[in-house]
């Protein structure tokens, strides 16, 4: 890829500050815009969407997903028809279709890319999806200056609905241990129930999720009534028991659809 090629990057916060100064060293004209953050070493800061579009080979966003249809419709005057424009904020999957309606009236085409790791650390090289109209072109665009994308077939939100789908699992267990350590310090049992968890997550393999699924909607009443008493014994030590209280639902309406 040419050191000519002009790539914006709006939104330079901690992600996008990282991939703006990566693709700079590798060889990118990246001009760059957030009203809040100065441009990085190597950036050209500029004073706007349009401005940061203007003439761009490629326009990188990472605002936020509250953020991004401003930015796209800020932007547009100034992009060239058929300039190709990456939206790489977590954002729904009805977001991300609702930015390729945006960007389609105005003669650009939206890739939806979801970042599946944190960037620090990683930059530029950190693993991503991509989808949507232009998905291709961009993902070969950028790993010419050394990124790992794969190319999902499927519009807008494809990419979105991957990243999120992993969000519900691995956040939801995540915030499950830390909800759950933070009671087990309460009572005095936080070692043990570290021990515990560790070994449990060192033999996890396929056969166990399928265990975990038929296990959970078989036994979801007693199950139900388990996290009940969880629930109320978090709320006697001071912590608040979201996440079992959560897990409580869940169990009582998959005992609904059973009865049905």
């Amino acid at each position: 890829m040419s050191a000519r090629s002009v790539i914006a990057v709006l939104g330079l916060g901690e992600a996008g500050s990282l991939i703006a100064r990566d693709l700079a060293a590798a060889g990118a004209a990246v001009r760059g815009y957030d009203p809040a953050v100065a441009a990085p070493d190597g950036v050209t800061g500029t004073r706007g969407e349009a401005e940061a579009a203007d003439g761009a080979d490629l326009v990188l966003s990472l605002t936020s997903s509250k953020a991004a249809a401003g930015a796209l419709r800020a932007a547009l005057p100034g992009m060239r028809k058929g300039t190709p424009w990456a939206d790489l904020n977590t954002a729904s999957p009805g977001v991300k279709a609702g930015l390729a309606e945006i960007g389609r009236s105005g003669g650009v085409d939206v890739t939806d890319i979801a970042m599946m790791a944190p960037v620090p650390g990683r930059g530029i090289t950190v693993p991503m999806l991509a989808s949507g109209e232009g998905a291709a072109a961009v993902a070969e665009r950028l790993r010419s200056f050394g990124a790992r994308i794969e190319v999902l077939d499927g519009p807008a939100g494809t990419a979105a609905t991957r990243k999120l789908l992993r969000s519900v699992f691995y956040k939801g267990m995540s915030t499950s241990i830390v909800e759950a350590l933070e009671a087990a310090r309460a009572a005095g049992y936080e070692d043990w129930l570290r021990e515990h968890i560790a070994d449990e997550l060192t033999r996890l393999d396929a056969d166990a999720l399928d265990r975990i699924v038929t296990g959970t909607r078989r036994h979801a009443v007693r199950r139900g009534a388990e996290m009940e008493a969880a629930a109320e014994m978090l709320t006697e030590s001071g912590v608040a028991p979201l996440m079992a209280d959560a897990s409580r639902a869940v169990h009582e309406r998959l005992a609904a659809d059973r009865d049905r």
